[in-house]
């Protein structure tokens, strides 16, 4: 089977602003709106288990807020569904008391769907001309129904094609992504230099800032300029770590996306570019470790599903991050296929609980993780097949990985979300630092 990486790279890696599960929602209420007719009366938004518990405690640019609730109510009020997954991007102060009046007067619902879709959504908006109904399901943009009063009014956008990249891009190699990153002209890789531009912006303002939970800003502070490994690890997982930091609290610059999340967007693109520039790596070199990252991120992500009980940064987009950094430091592609093994081997087990301040913290681990699995294979160390869920190869080894989240912890995943929904009002006060045990 032939495979397009350039296509693909193309394809999923994409901007958004804001936490793309919310945003999809919100994608969904616009269109609804859109075809029923503003001004919209009242909105129902049913979503599958893995798009409420990563959007309940993530907040919406522009807003103080956080969660469904007023993601919908805002695209309902002035979301603009041919802007996708920036839907939110022309929201002013009007719109937001708009939809703030619109939940207090109780008139957005939200509920999960009885559907075992790891991604989907159905939003239904009552306006001036009836009930526009909008399903999406597969990928965050695939809308697959678009009715008014029950009839359709639109093809299905992208499923048949979503069906098929599925297959393709499930077909990919570790060895074909690598000879395509290292052959590929700089020049046809160059626009990857607009997902590095946009992504150090956000990163640079939760430095500056200080936001969310700081834990950027706080890793920078220990870094003492130098160029070891240790030290430089520190330096890339901090810039990701800022970048999350500021993305979960709000901010309200957009982000470069990678298979669908902008977490893993971060995590694939921003360690391996500002390794690059403190290495004087030049952009050419820069660029391939880019589309070996996102490319290795997107395969990854093909096998463990577009939302699972596993880390997307951490289980794909980092793994992703270990080969780029490898083959910034001049490694071959057996040096690359270890670096694999060893974070399949290392990190394959971190969980996710939703999209939140915290993820800043995941997303420090991996990287630190991907420069040590990465180093580690450069000095020849490869864990061996016998031990675990590893293979002898990288695509056997991330096969395993995709049967460990699915099927594997589809149960987990449940478990999680149960934990997270039955949170008390106490369980979201702030915990205090440094008062000792009670």
């Amino acid at each position: 089977m032939h495979i397009d990486y350039g296509e693909i790279l193309r394809r999923e890696i994409t901007p958004a602003l804001g936490c793309t599960e919310p945003m999809a929602v919100s994608l969904a209420v616009a269109r609804a709106a859109e075809t029923a007719g503003r001004p919209i009366e009242r909105v129902s938004v049913q979503v599958s288990r893995n798009i409420l518990k990563n959007a309940m405690n993530v907040g919406i640019p522009g807003t103080d807020m956080v969660g469904l609730d007023i993601a919908a109510a805002l695209a309902a009020i002035g979301g603009d569904s041919a802007a996708g997954l920036e839907v939110l991007g022309e929201i002013q102060e009007h719109h937001i008391a708009a939809a703030r009046d619109l939940l207090r007067q109780e008139r957005v619902d939200i509920a999960l769907a009885q559907t075992d879709r790891l991604l989907y959504i159905r939003a239904v908006c009552h306006g001036e001309r009836g009930c526009g109904e909008v399903v999406i399901e597969n990928t965050h943009t695939g809308i697959a129904s678009v009715r008014l009063n029950g009839q359709e009014l639109a093809e299905p956008v992208g499923q048949a094609d979503f069906q098929a990249a599925a297959r393709s891009d499930q077909a990919m190699t570790l060895a074909g992504i690598y000879r395509f990153s290292i052959e590929t002209p700089p020049e046809d890789l160059a626009f990857l230099l607009q997902a590095v531009e946009m992504n150090e912006r956000i990163a640079e303002e939760g430095i500056s800032n200080g936001s969310g939970a700081a834990i950027g800003k706080h890793l920078l502070a220990s870094y003492t300029g130098g160029t070891s490994p240790g030290e430089l690890g520190v330096y890339a997982a901090a810039y990701a770590a800022a970048a999350s930091d500021a993305r979960m609290a709000d901010s309200g610059l957009p982000v470069m996306t990678t298979a669908g999340s902008g977490n893993q967007g971060l995590t694939a693109t921003l360690p391996v570019a500002v390794l690059a520039k403190r290495l004087n790596a030049g952009q050419d070199a820069m660029l391939q470790a880019l589309a070996l990252s996102q490319l290795v991120t997107i395969f990854v992500k093909r096998h463990i599903g577009s939302l699972s009980a596993l880390c997307g940064c951490a289980v794909a987009a980092s793994i992703g991050t270990a080969c780029g950094i490898t083959l910034l430091y001049g490694g071959t592609y057996g040096q690359v296929e270890a670096a694999v093994i060893n974070m399949v081997a290392d990190i394959s087990g971190m969980i996710c609980d939703g999209a939140k301040a915290g993820c800043a913290l995941k997303i420090a681990t991996a990287v630190s993780c991907a420069m040590q699995c990465a180093q580690l294979a450069l000095g020849g160390v490869v864990i061996s097949g016998r031990d675990g869920i590893v293979c002898r190869d990288a695509d056997s080894t991330i096969a395993n990985l995709g049967r460990l989240a699915n099927p594997g912890m589809v149960g987990t995943d449940r478990v999680i979300l149960d934990m997270m929904l039955a949170k008390g009002p106490g369980d979201h006060a702030p915990v205090p630092v440094g008062s000792g045990i009670a």
